[in-house]
């Protein structure tokens, strides 16, 4: 009885600890503090003291200094690394007392962002036909979050006055592109196209798009019996094909990547200037732990004033329901500000371990991951881990600044051989002759890849490089 009693009242806070804590841990360090700052400005509830404390044990430190306890290495194995929130002044210089950012630059915000539209339409401009880009806009403005074509390619054809085979031309052009399957017209031809084309490179089960031709609703794990009846197969071999579709295809490609249907890409990660991270070791050597620093963007200790606290009791009535929310909000924003640094801290801990490579050696060593797995890891939603990692920004040991996205591109290892190759040939290579010395080096991919892969970093088909010597 005393739980049905209480568990009305605790919905509505968990409720706003939630929708808080997950508005806040897409914030970049600079949107938190601006954040914080209008909030103090706002709410007498809340105060900043001029108290230096570890964000993470509560210790009392000097200013400008990191915790001796959570900076210094807990475990002997080199591989683990120290995580650790720092409010050092080494991350962005020291607040004015102003409740605006006016002292930043623009160019210490995060990149602007690029739209699903740009980020393919960039990938397929150097083989595109100019006559056909118009075609291209128009499919692409028609794509829905899902990534799905919302129109049908008559009504397109009629609309440009062009034969229906050039717009699903053009409509194959963009379902090769990243993400695969983007511009498919349902979730069935979209895994249809994935299958496709992932099957050049990754062996698939056999009747694989004949399980996805009996229909979406017969792929759940829990009805393999009913997909193994409709296409007159063993249940095990129903089992495995729900399993290979569960873990290489997606049904709805604009969701591929990006943990939600809005998340969007950024720009070139070289325009970041204020990390929200920073990596570095304990020495040059390396066989050390590595050194994560997880940036505060303000200075002091965030806390509910103790006085405001006694100073309610005798509130006035007209002004008790106010003082009170307020107080309730400077409670709330406290915890959910320790609930966002501790996700961070722990995404940290374990991103680190897995790219280690990556972070010491650069991009030929990054381990494919997606931020599905990772949130499969750390088990939270995978939106928490897209709001996670948004618009995050890291430096790494060599002091490069890159969005912390890029440790979730899976293809960027690839890329990175791809362009050591083209800057060292002596002769322009077709995309067949590339995708043969990848597949030589280890990454076996289709020569429609390679096309795909090239685009993503700009560089331009054989017959266009070998007219630009």
């Amino acid at each position: 009885m005393l739980i049905q009693r209480h568990a009305p009242m605790l919905r509505p806070l968990t409720t706003a600890h939630l929708a808080q804590t997950m508005s806040l841990l897409e914030l970049t360090a600079l949107e938190l503090r601006q954040k914080v700052e209008a909030e103090l400005a706002r709410n007498p509830a809340l105060e900043l003291i001029d108290e230096y404390r570890c964000p993470t044990c509560a210790r009392i430190l000097r200013a400008n200094s990191p915790c001796p306890v959570c900076s210094h290495p807990q475990v002997s194995s080199p591989d683990q690394p120290i995580v650790f929130l720092s409010s050092r002044q080494d991350f962005y210089p020291a607040s004015s007392g102003k409740t605006s950012l006016d002292e930043f630059s623009g160019d210490d915000y995060p990149p602007a962002k690029i739209n699903l539209a740009e980020h393919i339409l960039r990938q397929i401009g150097p083989e595109l036909a100019l006559e056909d880009r118009p075609i291209a806009l128009h499919i692409l403005t028609s794509l829905n979050d899902d990534g799905l074509l919302t129109v049908n390619p008559t009504e397109i054809a009629l609309y440009h006055h062009v034969p229906r085979s050039r717009v699903e031309k053009t409509i194959r052009q963009i379902q090769a592109t990243d993400p695969l399957g983007v511009g498919s017209t349902s979730p069935q031809e979209a895994l249809l196209v994935q299958l496709e084309i992932l099957g050049e490179t990754l062996h698939a089960p056999s009747l694989v798009a004949e399980a996805i031709r009996a229909g979406l609703e017969l792929l759940s794990p829990h009805r393999s019996t009913d997909l193994a009846r409709s296409i007159g197969i063993p249940a095990a071999q129903a089992k495995q094909i729900v399993r290979f579709i569960a873990d290489n295809l997606n049904p709805f490609p604009a969701r591929a990547y990006w943990g939600e249907p809005s998340q969007t890409f950024a720009r070139d990660p070289n325009v970041y200037h204020l990390p929200d991270i920073i990596i570095s070791r304990v020495n040059d050597t390396d066989d050390t732990p590595l050194v994560v620093e997880i940036a505060m963007p303000y200075y002091g200790t965030l806390r509910v004033n103790p006085l405001f606290r006694e100073a309610i009791q005798n509130a006035p009535e007209d002004k008790s329901e106010l003082w009170q929310t307020d107080l309730e909000q400077a409670t709330l924003l406290v915890k959910c500000i320790q609930q966002r640094n501790n996700t961070i801290v722990r995404l940290m801990q374990r991103l680190v371990v897995i790219q280690r490579g990556f972070i010491l050696y650069g991009e030929t060593h990054l381990c494919p991951l997606t931020r599905a797995e990772m949130a499969d890891q750390l088990q939270v939603h995978e939106s928490t881990m897209s709001r996670a990692v948004s618009d995050k920004a890291i430096q790494l040991p060599n002091q490069r600044i890159i969005p912390l996205a890029m440790f979730f591109d899976r293809s960027l290892h690839v890329r990175s051989v791809l362009k050591e190759l083209i800057a060292k040939e002596t002769s322009p290579m077709s995309d067949a002759n590339l995708a043969i010395l990848l597949s030589g080096q280890g990454y076996p991919v289709a020569r429609r890849t390679v096309a795909k892969y090239r685009a993503m970093e700009g560089i331009l088909p054989a017959h266009l490089r070998s007219q630009a010597r």
